[in-house]
This record gives C-alpha cells, sequence and structure tokens, in this order.
C-alpha cells in the first residue's frame, strides 16, 4: 500500500498570518494534528508514502527519511520522478500511475485542484485537502478506507 503524498497544503498548512518555522535541517515543520493522521495511516495499513510534492527533488531519499523521522514519522519513503518536463502535479500522477500499473493499492492526499481532472479510476482514491486546513481527522479515516477498501477486495 502507498500514500501518494504532498507536502504543502498536506502536512504544512498554508497560512498569510503565521510565519512557516524552519527546523533545523531547513525544511519547514509538520503541523502536529498532520503529522498524527499521517502516523495513524501508516500504522493501520502499513502503507509507505512516495513523495509527490513539488519540494522532492531537493532532497535525496535518505535527507528525506531524516526529514520525516525528525518530525516523528518513520515510514519507507520514495520519491515519483523529478518534474523535468515542467508537469502540472495530475500529469505527473497520471504518468506514476502509467508507469506502474501493477500498483492498485495507493491513496493521494493533495491539495493540488488540478486532480479533479483524474480519470475517475484514479480520482476515486484522492483525498484533496483544504491548503488551509492540510490533513485532518476525515481526510486521515477516508485515505485509510480508501486503502483498506481494496485490501477488503483482494481478501474476496
Amino acid at each position: 500500500m502507498l500514500i501518494l503524498l504532498d507536502i504543502d497544503g498536506v502536512m504544512v498548512q498554508a497560512s498569510s498570518w503565521r510565519p512557516v518555522e524552519i527546523l533545523d535541517d531547513g525544511f519547514t515543520s509538520f503541523s502536529p494534528r498532520a503529522v498524527l493522521g499521517l502516523q495513524r495511516i501508516i500504522s493501520e495499513t502499513n502503507a509507505s508514502i512516495v513523495l509527490t510534492t513539488s519540494h522532492k527533488s531537493k532532497y535525496n531519499l535518505t535527507q528525506w527519511k531524516e526529514i520525516f523521522k525528525k518530525r516523528g514519522i518513520n515510514a519507507s519513503i520514495d520519491k515519483i520522478e523529478d518534474n523535468v518536463n515542467s508537469l502540472n502535479r495530475k500529469e505527473e500522477i497520471l504518468n506514476w500511475v502509467n508507469n506502474n500499473k501493477d500498483i492498485e493499492q495507493y491513496v493521494i492526499i493533495d491539495d493540488d485542484k488540478s486532480l479533479n481532472g483524474l480519470p475517475n479510476d484514479i480520482k476515486e482514491k484522492l483525498i484533496q485537502t483544504s491548503s488551509m486546513i492540510g490533513l485532518n481527522d476525515d481526510a486521515t479515516s477516508n485515505a485509510i478506507d480508501i486503502l483498506k477498501k481494496y485490501e477488503e477486495l483482494v481478501a474476496y
């Protein structure tokens, strides 16, 4: 099971009135609520993270693992390919899905509105957060439901 994870608007809330806290590793702190939500998804589904964030190419995988660990999240982490062709998020996700047709157990957690244009079979795996709220309890529960729904289908 995989979590295709954005960071801005999911793990880091957008707020013009509050400065973003940068930790000593040079990356922003995560919302405590989002950390708890992501930890819950991982613990209940044993899912791994695939980063889709626009920040994905700023750090290598070892650095990303340290960034997440420092913020209280221990997980297997990978990332989609660097966006060398300046694709929008929808196109990046479509490319990933097309290149990973054997992977069916995934959820996309993102605030990017371009993902509303995904084909229905992919969009049904989308949890679209509000950038001002990020990953909250409802989004967390919905992500778990999506991952477990597929698990139940496979069991039959």
